[in-house]
């Protein structure tokens, strides 16, 4: 008996995940992909209009135009109701498009983009105190909570081809607060999956200046380090109805100074402190590579792949310097090994356009695929 008894604990032993495994690095390879937006995240469609939004044919569609990998971005409130309840059709369309993806060869970050305690644009639009996530131990449970039934039904997914974004865009007063609940939602999820990619950014909107503050979970080599990127914003948001800045309607120049002294003059009083930057800052590939750097050194100093999870440019920033622009970031991006998610594949940022099925900006995308 004792002898059974043994061999039942030697098996179950060989059966858990252990320290050693979880220091196998996985092939979660990723080089250059997009958002698949304002579908599970960020849409108050449902029904037949969710449903249709987004096909296998659009996965196969990035296939043949040579992506390697999307993020999809999901909302707590499209997959639970109020009381905690699942929605189900949300839950299918996810699994669908994992499916899809696989099958076409695409690897996947799935990224919790808003949940109830946190939205990362709340202190933008004066309801920051609706932010509650890290003042509130429950609400830090909560979010735990939605990532175990997120893993309950996405575990079987090779760690190969899935991986987790706990959370986009974390706003916390302080960073010390951002790198305690890494700490404790990364503990909970390797409790569950010790082998998964975990992405994980820095706080203040995953900006890169902030990433030199961010406390990496040490050991673990299944994590991706992410930061987003859009400046100049005056740029990439130009006339964007959602940012003070997009109230500027004067030229832009780039590279270069972005906005003249003319131009400044002329603008509205209530933006001129908006411009000051952009009428003595060079904006050019020189000044992405600088704002860079820190990102760099901590991806670097981890070992780890760094990725900009959100970069691109609103359809009404001048065409010809937002590609310019663009050109830019991709050789920044290759000289220094960075994976990338374009904001978007459609909508407002997208190069498709999905009402008509047709390119949006095809010159765009073949700048994206090195043509």
């Amino acid at each position: 008996m004792k002898k059974l008894v043994l061999l039942l604990a030697l098996v179950a032993f060989a059966s858990t995940p252990s320290l050693a495994q979880t220091g196998t690095v996985n092939n979660f390879k990723i080089h250059r992909g997009t958002n698949v937006s304002h579908w599970l995240s960020q849409s108050e469609a449902r029904g037949e209009m969710r449903r249709l939004h987004i096909q296998e044919e659009d996965f196969a569609r990035l296939e043949r135009l040579g992506f390697d990998f999307v993020r999809i971005p999901i909302d707590e409130v499209q997959f639970w109701d109020e009381q905690g309840n699942k929605l189900p059709e949300a839950w299918t369309l996810l699994t669908n498009a994992l499916d899809w993806a696989g099958k076409h060869h695409l690897r996947a970050i799935v990224d919790l983009h808003i949940i109830r305690s946190h939205y990362f644009n709340a202190v933008n639009e004066g309801n920051g105190s609706a932010n509650t996530l890290f003042t509130s131990e429950k609400a830090q449970q909560d979010l735990i909570n939605l990532w175990y039934q997120l893993s309950d039904v996405l575990k079987g997914y090779s760690t190969d081809m899935v991986a987790y974004e706990f959370m986009n865009e974390p706003v916390a007063d302080e960073h010390e607060q951002w790198n305690q609940l890494v700490a404790k939602v990364h503990k909970a999820l390797r409790s569950r999956e010790p082998q998964r990619t975990l992405v994980v950014g820095s706080n203040r909107w995953q900006g890169y200046e902030t990433m030199k503050y961010l406390k990496v979970p040490t050991g673990d080599k299944n994590i991706v380090l992410s930061f987003h990127y859009y400046n100049p914003m005056i740029l990439t948001h130009y006339n964007a109805w959602w940012t003070p800045i997009g109230k500027y309607t004067g030229k832009v120049h780039y590279p270069g100074i972005l906005v003249s002294k003319e131009d400044y003059d002329a603008a509205p009083d209530d933006i001129k402190p908006e411009l000051e930057q952009y009428i003595k800052q060079v904006w050019d590939i020189n000044k992405i590579r600088a704002d860079f750097a820190d990102a760099i050194s901590v991806a670097k100093k981890y070992g780890l792949q760094l990725f900009c999870g959100e970069w691109g440019f609103y359809e009404k920033t001048p065409r010809e310097m937002g590609l310019e622009w663009m050109k830019d970031m991709l050789t920044v991006f290759n000289e220094n090994n960075i994976a990338w998610t374009t904001w978007c594949y459609d909508a407002d940022f997208g190069f498709w356009d999905q009402q008509h099925d047709c390119f949006k900006d095809k010159q765009q995308v073949d700048l994206l695929m090195g043509k």
